[in-house]
């Protein structure tokens, strides 16, 4: 009997989340203070996080205990089930075996919650009443919508002007949690008006939602500021999935030769990948490769330039050391795949530099090509960010059927497209079209990055 599902028992789910800082073969390149150029301080960013999360993010320890009252929400969807693909497998006619840890039964069907939960703890523990923040396709915003209704706080999420009109579902799905969600570019605040004012038909970009967020948090006492990605404290909240998943991956008496996720802020693939990498850089696992998956048309690790930039449109935040498109970036309003940011993670981005992951962009007709597939065959209907990695995945699965090759392949599955049914029916009718960002505008928008050293 072949086993489909390898599932942890409750008590089984892990009690701390892991830091990769101490693990780093090199330091991290430090944040920078937009007007000093100076790295930043905790207190700096006292105005816009609680001090427990702003400890997180420049933490020494190898392992941080998950609050119990976060592991008690956790549990009512945690442990995830990690599962193997043999349907998948025997479609693509390959040799290759194909694992996937599912996120998409968390109750806002996806890997957000991990740190949407934490982040809404630590602020309602802080004393916050209310937080600001962004959306690009939606699943933040549901999910932190989701975390706030049980933690009894109030919402004000910016949604990126596009997603907001194709996917009305996510929104209504944010304010039957009780959210306030709006479509970004706002007249709300001076960032929305001044882009308003420039260009009323924008589309709106994850940069500018969340410049908007940040003057919210910024300019109102009572509210704290909460990102769904890109930061340390972010990623360290989600490498749960990757815990559980080396657990797992014992039980199926087998590990990864390669793992696949998509990538645009980078938090769900790095919560997936960053407890293995720790095994590839202690030479357990030298030839591990991680696979980071990105859309042509929002090429950020492999076409973006590696330097420090703002992580927002307007540039109120931190100075990052990451790969960026520049934080003027408009994503095309043809794109329906998610996964818009400028910018990376710059964790990923430091790992991408010393060798230890690699990156891809694929076109978006691929990938939803590659979802149907897997529809079709392990019956779930992923979100299309998910796709991304669902094309690379078979991509490196045939490339096995080529070879004779047996690898072990694990698939990082961020969540389901229950609400991306637009974006499906585009691609099934044929409407769907593909989009590489042009070297011109990548250059173009990197031009204005701001004054600071690029090595």
């Amino acid at each position: 009997m072949k086993e489909t599902k390898f599932v942890l028992d409750e008590k089984e789910m892990p009690t701390s989340w892991y830091n990769i800082l101490p693990d780093l073969p090199e330091p991290l390149p430090p944040v920078l203070h937009p007007g000093t150029g100076n790295p930043v301080t905790p207190d700096d960013l006292a105005p816009l996080f609680p001090m427990g999360l702003i400890m997180q993010e420049f933490s020494p320890e190898r392992y941080i205990e998950i609050p119990e009252e976060v592991q008690e929400i956790y549990r009512t969807w945690r442990p995830t089930i990690l599962h193997r693909a043999h349907r998948l497998e025997k479609a693509l006619d390959t040799p290759a075996k194909i694992f996937y840890k599912y996120e998409g039964t968390s109750q806002a069907g996806s890997h957000k919650p991990n740190t949407a939960v934490a982040q809404a703890y630590y602020n309602k523990k802080e004393g916050i009443k209310r937080i600001a923040s962004e959306t690009g396709a939606g699943q933040w915003g549901s999910s932190l919508a989701f975390a706030c209704a049980l933690f009894g706080l109030e919402l004000k999420v910016y949604m990126v002007k596009v997603s907001y009109n194709q996917k009305p579902y996510r929104r209504i799905m944010m304010e039957t949690w009780g959210a306030n969600c709006v479509p970004s570019p706002s007249p709300d605040t001076k960032a929305g008006r001044d882009m308003l004012a420039k260009d009323p038909d924008c589309p709106g970009s994850l940069g500018l939602a969340i410049s908007e967020a940040v003057e919210d948090a910024a300019t109102r006492e009572d509210t704290h500021y909460s990102l769904g990605s890109v930061l340390n404290h972010v990623l360290l909240h989600q490498t749960i999935i990757g815990q559980e998943a080396m657990k797992q991956m014992e039980m199926a008496n087998a590990y990864p030769d390669i793992i696949v996720g998509c990538i645009g802020g980078g938090s769900n693939f790095a919560g997936m990948f960053l407890p293995f990498v720790k095994d590839k850089i202690r030479g357990r696992k030298p030839d591990l490769r991680i696979i980071n998956v990105e859309p042509t048309s929002c090429p950020t690790l492999t076409k973006g330039l590696y330097a420090y930039d703002f992580g927002d449109a307007a540039g109120m935040t931190p100075l990052l050391k990451m790969h960026t498109l520049g934080h003027e970036f408009i994503p095309p309003a043809v794109h329906a795949g998610g996964l818009r940011y400028h910018g990376m993670a710059p964790i990923i981005c430091h790992l991408h530099k010393l060798g230890l992951v690699e990156a891809r962009a694929v076109p978006q007709v691929a990938t939803f090509e590659a979802g149907v597939t897997f529809a079709r065959t392990e019956g779930i209907i992923s979100a299309p960010e998910t796709n991304h990695a669902i094309r690379a995945t078979i991509d490196e699965a045939l490339k096995c059927k080529e070879s004779g090759e047996s690898k072990t392949i694990l698939l990082a599955h961020s969540g389901h497209g229950h609400f991306d049914m637009a974006a499906y029916e585009s691609y099934l009718s044929g409407k769907l079209t593909d989009y590489e960002y042009p070297e011109e505008k990548v250059k173009e928008a990197l031009a204005h990055l701001p004054g600071t050293p690029t090595v």
